[in-house]
């Protein structure tokens, strides 16, 4: 294992991050802090419980969960459509350094930014909602294998895009509408029997239900269902990187 290769690629990437510090980390967190406030702090004061756990408090997992999302896979998807842009992507290729190293180093990345951002919008949580969190353990395990199996996902997407268009076609047309349906703002059995069933069909639903367990210790589903749906998105997400390199799908040509 080239170490000082995962290195080079995992500092570049972070030193992108720093340099772009209020886009890459100030505005995800004031923009999330928007809704502690408006659903949070205004309209969950209004509010009753949600089994047994206050409307604002509720939320948080869910929001947490749509910034994960959405950060993971724009942090990856850039990381990696950038060399391809600029034809330094065949410098990489080309260099002694395997695949394995290539994609630790970029999806390493990724997932610290992503980790970090979901602990700066938890700790800003704490200013406007009162919330507790009864598995610590849990809530890292779900932060860490949703950060690093979505920052995988966006790597795949960085490699797919022809253009800078097509990097927000999927987390803006498909990961944030399936966010927001799946249970960042309501419990699944407050919708009639009919839509709580389709609801079953949206893989987000699994992500937010078992990340809102290890907080309150509630849940739309098992929590062993949860982790088996991450784990088999994240397995889907670990074939197509390795088809992607073994054929050289968007990167040999």
């Amino acid at each position: 294992m080239n170490f000082y290769a995962i290195r080079a690629i995992y500092l570049f990437e972070m030193a992108r991050t720093w340099r772009t510090l209020s886009q890459s980390i100030a505005a995800p967190v004031m923009s999330t802090a928007l809704y502690f406030v408006v659903f949070g702090s205004a309209i969950g004061s209004r509010m009753g419980d949600i089994g047994g756990v206050s409307y604002g408090a509720f939320i948080i997992p869910g929001l947490v969960m749509l910034s994960l999302l959405s950060q993971s896979i724009s942090n990856a998807s850039f990381g990696i459509y950038m060399p391809k842009f600029s034809g330094t992507i065949y410098e990489v290729l080309s260099a002694p350094v395997s695949y394995l190293e290539v994609v630790i180093g970029y999806v390493g990345a990724a997932t610290t930014k992503s980790l970090l951002l979901g602990l700066l919008t938890l700790l800003t949580a704490t200013f406007f909602v009162d919330f507790h969190v009864e598995h610590p353990v849990w809530m890292i395990g779900f932060l860490l294998l949703t950060s690093i199996t979505f920052s995988l996902f966006g790597f795949i997407i960085g490699i797919w895009a022809d253009d800078f268009q097509k990097l927000q076609v999927i987390p803006l047309m498909v990961v944030t509408p399936l966010t927001f349906l799946g249970g960042t703002f309501y419990a699944i059995d407050m919708l009639p029997p009919i839509w709580q069933k389709i609801t079953l069909f949206n893989p987000v639903v699994y992500l937010i239900s078992g990340f809102r367990w290890s907080f309150y210790g509630v849940a739309d589903v098992s929590v062993a269902l949860s982790l088996g749906m991450i784990g088999l998105f994240l397995a889907l997400c670990l074939g197509a990187v390795w088809w992607i390199f073994k054929t050289g799908y968007k990167l040999r040509n």
